[in-house]
């Protein structure tokens, strides 16, 4: 009897020929990623039981990258930066992605040029711009959306502070194999639907706790017509489904992809014909219409033709689900010649993605003039309103508001305030809503 892709990685990483759905296992870890808002509890279980004169169990090896609250004057925000950039300097870490332009002592805005510090943004993004996302390994993250790694034929999951803190120190933890759905997406998405109208689907079809404790592969010739960016997308929300991990088969463009960003070896893993899977569902892409997600749940689906009455005051594009440069590029095809007429915000994942909006055009503009002459405010990458944040945090909802989002999660206070409500949606849905101030169906614009 053959594996999914998911057990013959962990099959691998715990040096056994073969391991079972339900079976419990040690693992070895390739990267280990934590960032600001985990990263001081993660080191505090570290020091706590290895002791104050411990070493992490690789340096090249735990990557911590800063990405939730950087563009704030809250002083306690600016602690947790300092906290990881004292640890990252006594165990001579290599890979930190430090906002270096924000100090203790206060917080300069804007930016430096993001050529001249090494911040990089949401580390869901940075983690492949960087190279340290390669098929076959095991990535673990202190941020549920670590399953986002997924998208490049990798185990990846996240884990809690205390789990962290013991991967820090010996490289290992302890798992169980969690069963496969299998989800075969058939023929090629309409040029009007995205990568988040496909998981907004699923989600919707199976539930918030559909995938619960179970791998989500998805296969067919629908998802490997997709680019990796819309990959990252799917996997991104498996978590959204309960799922202890999204993952895509590595093929040609996700080898291409790894390996011009990184020099490091890596094996492509892929199921055996005769795997054992939980369920196996099948989508048809081209009869899927542009989705949503109502309040305040991702599984709360609907069509964005059915919630066209709903007003909008506020209008949002980024995160590590929407704030990508393929995003930017939908969204700008929308908002080129138009204006917004609702508060809308652009933020970049990163700061590759932000220096990509002067680069990147659509009918001769580039997107940042595009969002420009739209009224659209775009402000600097970071996880920003996604995930609430302090009071000054750029787009955060602060106040009974209906937002539209490409962002992962819409539950009560998720973006800010407990009185708004945040509809998800794809950035063609997202740019469609902004300029008629309702939910719009995208293909009114792209016709």
């Amino acid at each position: 009897m053959g594996m999914t892709l998911t057990e013959k990685i962990l099959a691998r990483h715990a040096g056994r020929p073969r391991v079972e759905a339900g079976e419990n296992v040690w693992v070895n870890t390739d990267i280990l990623m934590t960032h600001d808002v985990c990263g001081p509890g993660t080191i505090g279980v570290f020091r706590k039981h290895f002791g104050p004169g411990a070493r992490v169990f690789d340096p090249e090896r735990v990557v911590i990258i800063p990405d939730h609250y950087i563009f704030t004057a809250d002083v306690h925000a600016h602690r947790n930066i300092e906290i990881l950039r004292a640890f990252v300097k006594e165990q001579g870490i290599k890979y930190f992605y430090d906002p270096d332009f924000v100090k203790a002592e206060g917080f300069p805005s804007p930016y430096r040029d993001p050529q001249k510090t090494n911040y990089k943004g949401v580390c869901h993004i940075a983690l492949p711009e960087e190279g340290h996302t390669r098929p076959g390994e095991i990535l673990l993250g202190t941020d549920s959306h670590t399953c986002t790694a997924g998208a490049f034929g990798e185990f990846a999951t996240g884990i809690g502070n205390t789990d962290a803190g013991f991967v820090m120190g010996t490289g290992k933890t302890w798992l169980r194999v969690p069963e496969t759905m299998k989800f075969v997406l058939h023929n090629r998405l309409p040029e009007y639907l995205m990568a988040k109208d496909i998981i907004l689907h699923v989600i919707g079809d199976i539930g918030v706790d559909g995938a619960t404790y179970r791998a989500m592969e998805f296969d067919g010739e629908g998802v490997f017509s997709l680019s990796i960016e819309e990959r990252m997308t799917i996997c991104n929300m498996a978590i959204e489904a309960g799922g202890k991990n999204g993952i895509i088969p590595a093929d040609e463009l996700t080898e291409n992809f790894v390996r011009a960003r990184t020099n490091k070896p890596f094996e492509v893993v892929k199921s055996d014909p005769d795997a054992t899977y939980h369920s196996v569902r099948e989508y048809d892409l081209s009869r899927l219409e542009p989705t949503v997600a109502k309040p305040h749940s991702p599984d709360n689906r609907a069509t964005a033709r059915e919630v066209s009455d709903v007003k909008l005051t506020r209008a949002y594009i980024g995160s590590c689900t929407g704030g990508k440069i393929e995003d930017f590029e939908a969204a700008a095809r929308i908002l080129e010649g138009k204006t917004v007429s609702v508060a809308t915000f652009v933020v970049p994942a990163t700061t590759e993605v932000d220096s990509e909006l002067d680069q990147r055009k659509v009918n001769g503009k580039t997107l940042r003039d595009i969002f420009k002459a739209a009224g659209a405010q775009t402000g600097p990458a970071s996880c920003a309103a996604c995930l609430g944040g302090p009071a000054d945090t750029f787009g955060r909802l602060n106040g009974p508001e209906v937002c539209i989002s490409t962002t992962n999660r819409n539950f009560p206070g998720r973006m800010g305030s407990k009185a708004a409500q945040v509809f998800l949606a794809s950035p063609y849905t997202v740019a469609a809503s902004a300029v008629r101030g309702y939910i719009t169906d995208p293909r009114e614009y792209l016709r």
